[in-house]
Parts: structure tokens; sequence; C-alpha cells
């Protein structure tokens, strides 16, 4: 039965309808290993485990009358601490919102449990999702399973960590600066980075607010590229207030073979260095594409200025973080501000933290130009693959942000390059597919980014069945 744990929820999903395995003891099964490695790698930090045993039984009642619910009948699954789960809370790691009890599923909760799936948890993110690493004070550390002394990334760490360890089907997450990427990266899974908007998050934000902020996306973490694919449409399409006038029409992947893909690489770059081991999974995929017939071109870039475009990217992304930040807490970015003594770049971080609307409306603008060069860019090109990170996996690191630095082979670097990798996607309002490349060097997985045009979606999670299918699959972590 170990086996099943590592299967894709489609796999699972086959193995219910076919009556393989019921839906309640495939429950009982997963919620076992809970029991078993959770208390280790803490990532399941919210339970509902018997709400998801009467699923499971309505699960098999339904099909045993011969109705079946979705291709994901009965499948349990877990979701980010941070989505909205009717009767669960829901703090975002922040202590303030310790007793926010949700009283309804969120637009994409619903949506995914049209696919039939069974919700049997939540887990767990960094205080209000704003770290590389998955920690607070409410739910504690959550480690990875490859290393139990290591980050497995943020702030969709727990969502990776189930996965990786074979206890959940599937596992959904958010992203503004690399949040589902990262954990699928130094965790060994898939994840998949929608284009801004295509997946509507409501239901995913702070107590109280509605609207969609700039820059976050929500998607799914999976075992498998296929399952990206189905949760991906399953959560996409215009919400309820835009229903009367737009409909989802994303085009399919236009090729059956890596043949066929026109592929673009950023290998590293000196403004953020990774890994030489980084380096030569980039490689291996790149090779893959050319023995398999395909084009492959390490010069191509979009015409944007990379300095000014990252530029853009943090101040954008500033203004977005803070805007999530209290009233006591932005009055002290003001007063901060006002100091004499702050550095020059401190101001400049400050400035981008309390810009004005007319600021937010000029970066707006270079934004925008930005886009369209991408889209230019896609003409010519299928997609482009680079790193996620500037490297694998790290140890645990709780000191204040501005004293943490990364190794990267012989260098010491900045703990911030790791937005520079996750910047182009997010900022352009790109997709981006994470696929694992196996575990090579420290014994960690590695991960590599697929980006395609906006609403290029079902290209990027396309590329990455074909790579996938080539080799570049998801491996469980010894011991599990």
């Amino acid at each position: 039965m170990t086996d099943m744990a590592f299967q894709s929820a489609l796999q699972l999903g086959e193995a219910i309808r076919n009556k393989t395995i019921s839906a309640t003891e495939m429950l009982e099964y997963f919620l076992n290993r809970v029991d078993k490695y959770n208390p280790a790698l803490n990532a399941v930090v919210v339970e509902d485990f018997e709400r998801a045993r009467e699923v499971s039984k309505e699960a098999d009642r339904a099909l045993s009358q011969g109705k079946v619910w979705g291709p994901l009948h009965g499948v349990p699954i877990t979701l980010k601490e941070s989505y909205e789960v009717a009767g669960l809370l829901t703090t975002r790691g922040n202590p303030m919102w310790k007793d926010n009890w949700a009283s309804q599923d969120a637009l994409p909760v619903t949506r995914l449990k049209k696919l039939g799936v069974n919700i049997f948890g939540k887990t767990n993110v960094p205080y209000n999702l704003a770290d590389i690493q998955s920690y607070n004070d409410i739910y504690g550390t959550t480690n990875n399973p490859w290393d139990l002394q290591r980050t497995p990334g943020g702030s969709s760490g727990g969502s990776a960590v189930t996965l990786a360890a074979g206890m959940t089907g599937l596992d959904s997450g958010s992203d503004i600066g690399g949040s589902i990427r990262n954990p699928a990266h130094f965790c060994g899974v898939f994840g998949h980075k929608p284009t801004w908007g295509l997946l509507p998050p409501r239901g995913h934000a702070a107590p109280g607010v509605l609207a969609q902020s700039d820059l976050t996306v929500i998607g799914p973490l999976s075992r498998s590229a296929a399952d990206l694919e189905v949760a991906t449409l399953a959560m996409a399409g215009p919400d309820e207030i835009q229903s009367a006038g737009y409909k989802l029409a994303l085009q399919s992947c236009p090729h059956h073979t890596l043949a066929g893909f026109r592929v673009a690489v950023w290998r590293n770059d000196e403004r953020a260095p990774v890994t030489e081991e980084t380096c030569r999974r980039i490689d291996a995929v790149a090779q893959a594409v050319l023995d398999a017939g395909g084009t492959v071109d390490y010069e191509a870039r979009p015409d944007i200025d990379i300095d000014d475009a990252h530029e853009n990217y943090a101040a954008l992304l500033a203004a977005v973080m803070t805007s999530r930040n209290s009233d006591d807490d932005y009055k002290t970015l003001q007063s901060k501000l006002k100091t004499p003594e702050i550095s020059g770049a401190q101001k400049v971080q400050l400035k981008y933290q309390l810009a004005s609307y007319r600021d937010y409306a000029l970066a707006n603008e270079v934004r925008t130009k930005s886009r369209w060069a991408w889209y230019e860019f896609f003409k010519s090109w299928d997609v482009m693959i680079m790193p996620v990170m500037t490297r694998p996996a790290f140890k645990h690191d709780h000191r204040p942000f501005q004293e943490r630095t990364l190794q990267i082979d012989n260098q010491t670097r900045s703990y911030f390059d790791s937005l520079f990798w996750a910047g182009p996607a997010i900022n352009n309002y790109l997709p981006s597919t994470v696929i694992p490349t196996g575990t090579v060097g420290e014994g960690l997985p590695i991960g590599i980014q697929i980006i395609g045009p906006e609403y290029g979606d079902l290209k990027t999670i396309g590329c990455a069945k074909l790579l996938e299918a080539a080799g570049f699959g998801f491996v469980p972590p010894r011991g599990y």
C-alpha cells in the first residue's frame, strides 16, 4: 500500500472509481500517514478529520449508486491554511487572526470540490504568507522531509511537504514571490503559478478583504503535471461578478511532443547567481528537449532592461506586501521614513512600501511595457526555462530578515536574491510551471520553472507533462 502514498491525484481517483479501494479506506490510509509522519514534519496544522470521514462515507454511497462526483471522486486532499474552508480556522500565521473561523468556503475551494475531492486539513504557512520559510507563532515550524533541519520553502511550505511525504493527494497554495514555486523546488514536487487573474482567489485573503491584490495568484501543487492541469482548469474562469460577459477559453498546448517546442534558456545570472548543480539541472532539461528534436537557445531574451525590470518588481511587490500591514505597522513605517539616520537603501525600500497612487501608477506603466515585451518574445519562443531559486533547500534560519544570507557554492549572497527568479513570472502576469529534476549534489531536490505567455498555462503545463514523461518526475524522499 505504500506506493499509493505517492500516486497522482488522478490515479487515486481512478482507484476509487474502479473500486480498487473505497474512499473511506483511502482517507484512513492518508490519515494514518499523517499520524505517523506529521509530528516530525508539522505540515498539517488544521485538522478536519471527522467531517472528512463523513464525506468519504458519502462518496462511497454515491459510487454504489452509480454517481461519480468527478475525476477526483473521494480523493483526500489538503489546502494551504490561507484558504477559507467553512468551519475551519484561517489565520495566515498571524496571531491577530488566531480565532478567525471561516463561515464559508473560498471560491477555489468550492470549485475544487466539484472535482469530487475530500478536504481533510490545511497546511502551514509563514507569518502573513511573507517568507520563503514556513513558521509562525501559532503553529510552529514546518520541516522539509528530505532533511528535517531544512526549510520546505514558503509560503506554501506545508502544501509541498504533505505531497512529498505522501500525506495527501493534492494541495493548493498561492504565490507573490515564489510561494508556490520555491516549496515545489525545495520538496521535489510539481507546482503551477498561473496567469494573474485566471484563478479568482475570492476567499483567499486577509479577513474582510474582497479585492484581488496585484501580483498575487493561487495555484495547485501536486505529484504530477496532469494533476496541475485538472486542478488549474477546475479553479480557473471568471468569478460570478464577471460571468455575464467572460468565459474560460484557454488554448490547448499546441505540441504533442517535445520536438515541437522552441525553448529559450535563462541558465544563470550574475544578479542572483545559482549553484552549479542548479545549472546542470537546467542543462539536463534543455538537453532532453534537444534530444527529442526541439529547439533550444541560451541567448534569447525579451527586449527589456533586466535590472530595471527587477527594480520595478521590487517596487510593486513592496507596495502590495505593505498593504497587508495593520494601521499601527503602517504608521511605524511612515515614522521610519522621517528618521534622518536611515541609509539610502532603507529610504528607497520605505518609499516603495509607502508608495503613493501616482508612484504605483508610474511603476505599473513600466511593468505594462515589460508585459508587452514578453508578449513579443513569446511570438518566437514557446517557453523559457530558468531556475526557481538560487539553491536547494537551506537550513532553518529564523533571524531577522536583514541578517539572513544564503550560501551559493562558495559565495555568500543576499537572502532576497530568491526574488530575482520569482519576479519575471509574477510581475509580468506570466504562467510558470515547476517540475522536479531529481536529487543531485547534496541529495536534495532541485526544480526548474517553465515560463510561458500570458494565458499560456496549458502550454507550460503541457511542456511539464512531456518533460515528466521524459524522466523529470516526482521521486519520494527516503524514509516515507
